[in-house]
């Protein structure tokens, strides 16, 4: 039997070309969002599934949607071995601003340890990673586990037609646990594994006031203006300590235990790094918890965009019609979407003015997860990830949202765990995204080495 050590010497052999594939498979402007981009997403999945079908997968295919395809592949020839569901996705972001690019976002750059293409983190080198390490077994004579490859292209735009996927095609997703690559790591050498991801409720409030914009010289002062209310209502959404005010909010959330605290700060990121990080004068948050605790375990409202009157270039005394506020909320376990629309609702219902109406729409929505820390999965996880590393893994509570994960505890009744390698200065989403490769080559090792692990649990 081939062993893990064997594997891995293989792999680091094939660094080169794994280098050469990572940047032909960045190069394919993969935007699920805008529709001129729909060809090249159904080029991405067409790449991704002759990787599949090169490397031995059998029963590939490029499934459709009601939008972009999902890719598939599956290797079943461990008998007896448990099952791994990988997830991911091949979509990436819109590239504006482009004037921001250092180098072009679909013509990737190698400076430095890092690689620099849109996607680069987020999450095709997550994706790269793992496909390269079951390549690398399976050179070696083949996968200690069985393995299904699934890959969505709509996960930048909210997996909007994933769920209506999973449920058609439960049997054929059928597993024993849910591998899900769309992750990261503290830093380069501090190796870390996600138990916890925040939950969000998105909504717009409208408020309302006269059935049309009006002269703010003849109407100023008699007329309500709606932008002034939106903002007073908003200021009053938090107290001085950056506590919520919305009735009844906190009455749900979930506390942090005394182990966990203790385990979140080990977390080796200081004020000062959050600070450079964002490049922000000073941090803020709830009072009685430090940054880290309040990015993973607490929950949050948050003014994600604000419009209302005239915004163009010069200026124009109006007094607007109406004003309406995007608003998101990072829920915790616990907490539940539709009950926070209803504390919104009663916050407004409560503070609102007579002189203005207003309006709640719910957008989307996605519930929180918290993943046992004590699976076999997770073991298996922990101990890749500190061979590899030489250091044992911190475990973190993530602030944001990964729909998939819930998704596939409801419609496949099977947890998940979330091993990627990204770290939080990649600038995922923004201009020059980038994927620290000596990062992506050991994220291959990880995987190569929990392959080996999960199969001798």
């Amino acid at each position: 039997m081939t062993s893990v050590q064997q594997v891995l010497e293989s792999s680091k052999r094939d660094h080169d070309r794994y280098l050469t594939e990572f940047r032909e498979y960045l190069s394919i402007p993969s935007i699920s969002t805008l529709s001129e981009h729909k060809q090249d997403v159904q080029r991405c999945a067409e790449w991704l599934a002759n990787q599949l079908y090169g490397i031995g997968f059998k029963n590939v295919e490029v499934l459709a949607t009601a939008g972009h395809p999902v890719v598939y592949g599956e290797w079943l020839n461990a008998p007896g071995k448990p099952t791994v569901l990988v997830y991911g996705h091949y979509d990436v972001q819109p590239v504006d601003p482009l004037n921001e690019w250092t180098s072009p976002p679909f013509e990737p750059s190698v400076r430095g340890d890092n690689i620099y293409a849109r996607g680069a983190s987020d999450m095709k080198g997550q994706g790269h990673a793992v496909l390269k390490a079951l390549e690398a077994w399976l050179k070696s004579g083949g996968l200690p586990v069985n393995v299904k490859m699934f890959f969505e292209g709509e996960e930048e735009i909210g997996s909007r037609n994933l769920e209506p996927f999973v449920e058609k095609y439960k049997s054929k997703l059928k597993c024993d646990f849910v591998l899900n690559c769309d992750s990261h790591i503290l830093k380069p050498d501090v190796p870390s594994l996600v138990y916890g991801l925040r939950g969000l409720g998105y909504f717009e409030v409208w408020v309302y006031g006269a059935k049309s914009d009006l002269h703010s010289g003849g109407f100023g002062g008699a007329v309500h203006n709606p932008a002034q209310v939106l903002c007073e209502l908003i200021a009053g959404m938090h107290d001085a300590n950056g506590h919520v005010t919305l009735p009844g909010f906190y009455d749900k959330v979930r506390v942090l235990s005394k182990e966990e605290r203790v385990e979140l700060a080990r977390i080796p990121i200081s004020d000062e790094a959050w600070q450079e990080m964002t490049g922000t004068k000073l941090l803020y948050g709830e009072k009685g918890f430090t940054t880290v605790e309040r990015i993973g375990g607490r929950p949050t409202l948050e003014v994600n965009g604000f419009l209302s009157g005239f915004t163009g270039e010069g200026s124009k005394t109006v007094l607007p019609a109406k004003a309406m506020a995007k608003i998101s909320m990072r829920l915790v376990p616990e907490q539940d979407n539709g009950a926070v629309e209803n504390q919104l609702k009663e916050y407004l219902r409560k503070n609102a003015p007579q002189t203005v109406t207003w309006e709640v729409k719910n957008l989307t929505s996605a519930p929180a997860v918290l993943v046992d820390r004590n699976t076999p999965a997770m073991r298996a996880a922990a101990s890749a990830l500190q061979a590899t590393f030489g250091v044992r893994p911190l475990f973190q509570l993530a602030g944001g949202s990964v729909p998939v994960v819930n998704m596939v505890k409801t419609r496949l009744g099977v947890d998940s765990v979330l091993l990627g390698f990204g770290l939080p200065d990649d600038n995922i989403h923004a201009p020059n995204e980038r994927q620290h490769l000596p990062t992506y080559y050991r994220g291959i090792e990880a995987y190569i080495r929990f392959f080996y692990l999960v199969s001798q649990k």
